[in-house]
């Protein structure tokens, strides 16, 4: 089946890729993109910017481009998405972006940069004002595995003391690592519960205990601005069929963290059963622990790239509307559907006008998760 890159959401600075500054309601289809939807290997978006790298080690990029962080050498914003030539003589691994910048890890390991420096998010402390040409940072001096970009930080993985990091990630103010042997460690902000910790704020990494996952090992990991998905390890802790493409039978899905958009995936049920009187308060207590989402329980999903991207506001809500089906801001979401029922979705519906989302999909739009299973 032909694969094709979807783009919905925001798109007040073209970032949707489709040629306009149209805001974009429901997923469509880049009909003009530069290059081969079949070579995409993944996608990656910012504040108001997105970013494509292929196989062969190209990196497209459109978008908001006021700090240089599509690095083009100017500052005009990109409707459509475009080969950054600076990056001819590398091949790109993987780009993560951040607010208003971007980060470049390349095969050999290195790891270059551009767009605001206002906060040192670059790693470039020679540069003051914004960089428009990816530059290397030369601080990185051992070979980098992954990359992640938060709101204003960047993350690059080489190893945790003694542990073996296997990937990064990055909220608004909070960051996660993967390590090779499963296990998750979180820092930085926890005001909405999502680092598992009491701490308001962490300085150092902490592991999550892995009874958390029902003491599975974890295989992948992503952050929104203020929640984290995981997804246990393919065939550890039971004996299942291996891995068939996204989402497999092995695999558990676990969200925690903010709530108040539906961006977990899950209803959230109060012990005493009294959900439909429980305060705003006790219901986020209650999101500070992992928990399952239980429509992915044994999903198969044939999506091979699932890529969200981060746009401007509060909650990633964008990324949940893609990853679990959801329904777009302003639509209703059914429980009996196995979707989370969101009790304060009305009254805050109408702030999220500055999202926006990205897929590269082999199966159409909008397909149920349980048609997939």
């Amino acid at each position: 089946m032909e694969r094709q890159l979807f783009a919905w959401g925001a798109n007040s600075y073209g970032q949707l890729g489709l040629g306009h500054k149209e805001d974009v309601l429901v997923p469509q289809a880049l009909k003009d993109v530069s290059c081969e939807c079949q070579d995409i290997a993944s996608i990656a978006g910012g504040g108001g910017h997105s970013a494509v790298t292929t196989g062969t080690g190209q990196l497209f990029v459109c978008g908001h481009n006021k700090d240089g962080q599509l690095g083009l050498n100017h500052t005009e914003d990109v409707l459509h998405f475009t080969l950054c030539t600076a990056l001819s003589g590398f091949c790109v691994k993987q780009v993560a972006c951040g607010w208003d910048f971007t980060i470049i890890l390349v095969e050999s390991g290195l790891v270059l940069s551009c767009g605001s420096n206002s906060f040192g998010q670059l790693g470039l402390p020679q540069i003051s004002s914004p960089c428009l040409i990816p530059q290397k940072i030369e601080s990185l001096k051992e070979k980098v595995v992954n990359v992640a970009a938060g709101l204003r930080h960047a993350l690059a993985a080489t190893g945790l003391e003694d542990v073996k990091v296997k990937a990064v990630a990055a909220g608004s103010y909070h960051s996660v690592s993967l390590t090779d042997e499963g296990h998750l460690y979180v820092w930085g902000s926890n005001k909405h519960g999502q680092l598992v910790s009491r701490d308001i704020f962490l300085a150092e990494p902490k592991k999550i205990d892995t009874q958390c996952f029902s003491h599975e090992k974890i295989g992948a990991v992503w952050s929104g601005w203020t929640h984290l998905v995981a997804q246990t390890a393919v065939g550890m802790g039971r004996n299942e069929k291996p891995v068939v493409c996204w989402i497999t039978e092995a695999g558990k899905v676990f969200t925690w963290g903010r709530m108040d958009y539906g961006q977990l995936g899950r209803q959230v049920v109060v012990p005493s059963g009294q959900q439909s009187t429980a305060s705003e308060q006790s219901l986020e207590l209650l999101c500070n622990i992992p928990g399952l989402v239980p429509c992915l329980n044994g999903a198969s999903q044939c999506l091979k790239y699932v890529v969200l991207s981060f746009g401007q506001y509060k909650a990633k809500a964008a990324a949940a509307f893609a990853l679990w089906n959801l329904p777009l801001p302003g639509q209703v979401i059914h429980e009996s559907e196995g979707m989370y029922s969101d009790t304060f979705f009305e009254k805050k519906e109408k702030q999220q006008s500055h999202l926006h989302s990205a897929a590269l999909s082999a199966v159409p739009p909008y397909r149920p998760v349980r048609d997939l299973i």
